[in-house]
């Protein structure tokens, strides 16, 4: 059996800090990329069958589903059973904490890894940080000083991307398989605009939470390039979120770390300079 670590996306928000991650504790990492230049980069297109390739000589695999689609377990189940075929034997999952068990997205490859993979783990972390310093709110911050969303009022429990690397390396390191998933969140659940009003104090503008209806947020994603059932999948996650489903926080991060998560107050003023025009 092979004694690597696949990272596939690990050029990616939380792929290629799982990376340094993962070397910084000494293991043999292997990236999996779509365009690959470096020494340890390995092709990997969830839409190519040639990328069972990237798994040789590897013992586990960190999961990141192509962003692109909805019908995840179809396009990611064959390459999965290559993978096991090829002697991978843990596999760590990063879905959402919107997504149950058998649920749409990465709900079916969250299902499909329990019922089969020999050792699993689920990440569902709550919305990213980084949706705010490289995601969706980064330019609408910096240009219109505005975060756009179908949320409401509602609170999510906001985590950085590093104490998500944090835990999926915890996952891929420890000597016993984890076998379930893990709701991942932030110390505290904030409001579109509570998170405001923290960026307006770090960047000393007026930051303001910009109310949309679903639809209107299904629209501008579209305009943004996604795939129309993509972008009215994401807008109806903000509507599930206006309903509370997000309003939590956990305690994984630090059960599975030992360190306690970051505050959005931190992640912020760590990353004042993205938001200056």
């Amino acid at each position: 059996m092979g004694k690597d670590i696949l990272v596939i996306g690990g050029k990616g928000k939380t792929g290629q800090r799982v990376v340094d991650r993962l070397t910084d504790s000494g293991a043999e990492v292997a990236v999996g990329t779509r365009t690959p230049t470096g020494a340890r980069d390995r092709f990997f297109n969830w839409a190519d069958s040639a990328s069972v390739e990237a798994f040789e000589g590897c013992s586990a695999v960190y999961l990141v589903a192509p962003t692109d689609r909805t019908d995840h377990l179809d396009v990611m189940r064959p390459i999965l059973e290559s993978a096991i075929e090829r002697g991978v034997r843990r596999f760590v999952l990063l879905s959402s904490s919107m997504l149950d068990r058998d649920g749409p997205m990465m709900g079916g490859v969250h299902a499909w890894l329990a019922d089969t993979a020999p050792e699993w783990a689920v990440l569902r972390p709550s919305w990213f940080m980084q949706n705010f310093s490289d995601g969706p709110h980064a330019h609408t911050v910096r240009e219109e000083n505005a975060i756009y969303s179908a949320t409401g009022t509602a609170r999510v429990g906001f985590i950085d991307a590093e104490d998500i690397a944090a835990a999926a390396v915890a996952c891929l390191n420890s000597a016993t398989p984890l076998n379930d998933d893990r709701i991942l969140t932030g110390p505290e659940a904030l409001s579109y605009e509570d998170t405001a009003r923290i960026l307006s104090d770090v960047t000393g503008r007026t930051i303001r939470h910009v109310a949309l209806t679903t639809q209107d947020l299904a629209d501008r994603f579209e305009e943004q390039g996604l795939p129309t059932d993509y972008a009215r999948m994401l807008a109806n996650m903000d509507e599930t979120i206006s309903a509370g489903a997000e309003d939590r926080t956990t305690a994984r991060v630090a059960q599975l770390t030992g360190t306690s998560p970051g505050s959005f107050r931190s992640f912020a003023a760590e990353n004042a300079a993205t938001w200056m025009v």
